[in-house]
This record gives structure tokens, sequence and C-alpha cells, in this order.
């Protein structure tokens, strides 16, 4: 039994959007180790049909401080200036972080909130399933209590905060 073209459009798309959430959340460098976070997800797909993907979708493999791994190369986290703006509004802007439980609460200058929020979310930090800002204050909601703690850490070295 075939498949029709638009139910192959949608498991493409599906399996494309899987791809991304997963070289966010996992350092992976090569395409087989890709393929068995796919095959965990539950796709069945080939390397040809992988290697696709990739070029596709533009991904490009980077270097982090822990070696190589895939990312978008539309990201604007591989964008020096992004860094260097985040950095300067973010050291500006933000008075102090801290976290309870899967929550970073960031707390700013008024009026700040925004803007800190927004650089802090173009960065696509891993671990992060969202944010919410206020006029002083921003959340931050993360995957774990631990992620939580890494984000807080984080962040705290770019205010100054031990």
């Amino acid at each position: 039994m075939g498949r029709t073209s638009r139910g192959d459009n949608k498991s493409k798309q599906q399996r494309q959007q899987t791809i991304l959430r997963l070289i966010q959340e996992n350092p992976i460098s090569r395409q087989e180790t890709l393929l068995e976070y796919l095959s965990k997800e539950g796709f069945d797909a080939t390397q040809a049909t992988i290697s696709r993907d990739i070029r596709e979708m533009n991904l490009v493999k980077a270097a982090t401080t822990t070696g190589y791994r895939y990312v978008s190369s539309h990201s604007e986290a591989l964008n020096p200036k992004m860094q260097a703006r985040f950095e300067t509004i973010f050291h500006e802007s933000v008075l102090g972080v801290d976290f309870a439980g899967h929550v970073v609460l960031v707390k700013c200058y008024s009026g700040m909130a925004n803007a800190a929020c927004e650089v802090f979310d173009a960065l696509k930090w891993k671990n992060v399933v969202g944010t919410l800002s206020g006029d002083d204050t921003f959340l931050i909601v993360a995957r774990s209590e631990r992620d939580a703690k890494t984000i807080c850490t984080e962040l705290g070295h770019y205010i100054g905060q031990k």
C-alpha cells in the first residue's frame, strides 16, 4: 500500500520538525546518531533521507564548548553580533537571577524585561520550554530543576552574580 504525496509531505514535515527539536536538545554530531534518535521517536528513515533533510534544512556542524554538533544555519545563536547584543542588553538590563523548581526568575530594571527576554529567546537556549515577560521581570520555564539551575548559573555570569 503506497503513501499519498500529501502523507509523505506531512511525515517529512513532522520528521524535520523532530530533527530540529532533537538537535536543539542533544549534542548530535553524526547522522547515525540522529537516525538512532529519530528511530526512538518512531520515525523509520534511511541515511539518504537524513542526509537530504540535513541539506534541505541547511543544518551545519558548529563548534561548541563540548565539541561539534548539528545546528540550524538560520539560528541567530551562531551570529556573533547576536551574542554581543545579548551580552550588552542582558548586562545593562538585569539586576539578578534566581530559580525555584523548573522556573528561572530574571529581575530587571523597570521597563527592561521585554528587551532582556527578547535577546534571551533569540539565542535558543537548550532545555527551555518557554518564557513570559513583564515590565521588570521575566520567567524562564526549564525542562527540569537541573536545567533551571544551569540556566540560572550561566545567566548569572553575564551580570557578575556568583
